[in-house]
């Protein structure tokens, strides 16, 4: 008998450990992967066929329009896949985004690595997806003109960042900076392309971002900065779901997932992405084994905050 493919077989070890495992359901991931099946063409959320519906809150990296010209044909293409209707979401800035999940506010959502670590510990979300072969690395940038040329250069200085939890983009370069006894002061300017429009108008010498945002950035900005450090590297963004969410739509989402790939599927190509892989909670042990305090990443948990822009 052939056997499923090595991304397949870490759904199903997913559905054991995460939740309640359906063989019918991995049956067919199998035969899908293995016919390296694509879907059609993507359709509205709104074209869901069932009563189902989730609110799917993207970390706001970048500006709310640019979030949703990058991620609704995704979110198009897995409801009508999954005849669920999903409703984009996101947040005015990271904090708010926090806050809005610490309080549940979210049924699905795509967030950075030590949020997902420190709201699965708190709200229960749990990871069933993330970008497959893919490490997160932070980036510390500068103007292209820019005099500096190492990132002890930057001692000294004030340096923008997204927010104080941003994982890849904040946490990291200053945890890096500050092993290297580098008198850093941090500037949080709410947003990755804040940090690169930042850096770019010369109001902060350099700024952390992350690989993916920073391929994203439109030409007029990018032909003006460069990576002067690039981080070590960490597992990646968590796809995670809320308790609430039943274990057969999630099984829904990663079945649709998992099929998908950047040479049959378009919606793919904005967000720089190759396809998906199933994932665990343990799939983060390497962010835990940081401990970091909440000094560090001063976590946002307000329930006065309004929550579902977007």
């Amino acid at each position: 008998m052939r056997e499923c493919p090595s991304r397949v077989m870490k759904a199903k070890e997913f559905f054991m450990r995460n939740f309640q495992f359906n063989k019918r359901v991995f049956a067919k991931v199998c035969a899908i992967s293995l016919a390296a099946f694509t879907f059609g063409t993507p359709a509205m959320a709104s074209d869901a066929k069932d009563g189902q519906s989730l609110i799917f809150g993207i970390v706001p990296q970048q500006s709310a329009t640019r979030l949703a010209q990058v991620w609704l044909p995704l979110l198009d293409h897995l409801a009508k896949a999954t005849d669920v209707k999903i409703r984009f979401a996101t947040a005015k800035d990271i904090p708010t985004f926090e806050a809005c999940l610490a309080k549940g506010a979210y049924d699905v959502a795509y967030m950075n690595p030590y949020h997902f670590t420190m709201f699965n510990q708190l709200v229960g979300y749990r990871a069933f997806a993330r970008q497959a072969n893919k490490k997160l690395r932070g980036l510390v940038v500068v103007r292209k003109d820019s005099k500096y040329e190492t990132l002890e250069d930057l001692d000294g200085t004030t340096v923008a960042f997204p927010s104080p939890a941003a994982f890849g983009a904040s946490v990291i370069p200053r945890a890096e900076m500050k092993r290297r006894e580098m008198a850093v002061t941090p500037a949080y300017v709410k947003s990755h392309d804040s940090v690169y429009r930042s850096v770019v108008a010369g109001l902060f010498p350099a700024g952390g971002g992350v690989l993916r945002t920073y391929g994203n950035v439109p030409e007029g900005l990018s032909d003006q900065l460069r990576v002067l450090y690039k981080t070590n590297t960490y597992t990646p963004h968590a796809f995670a779901a809320h308790p609430r969410v039943e274990t057969t739509t999630i099984e829904r989402l990663v079945e649709t997932m998992l099929a998908m790939d950047a040479d049959g599927d378009a919606v793919l190509k904005p967000l720089g992405m190759k396809g998906f892989e199933a994932a665990m909670n343990e799939d983060w042990d390497d962010v835990r084994a940081l401990e970091l305090s909440s000094g560090q990443t001063k976590i946002v948990t307000d329930d006065r905050i309004s929550c579902h822009s977007g």
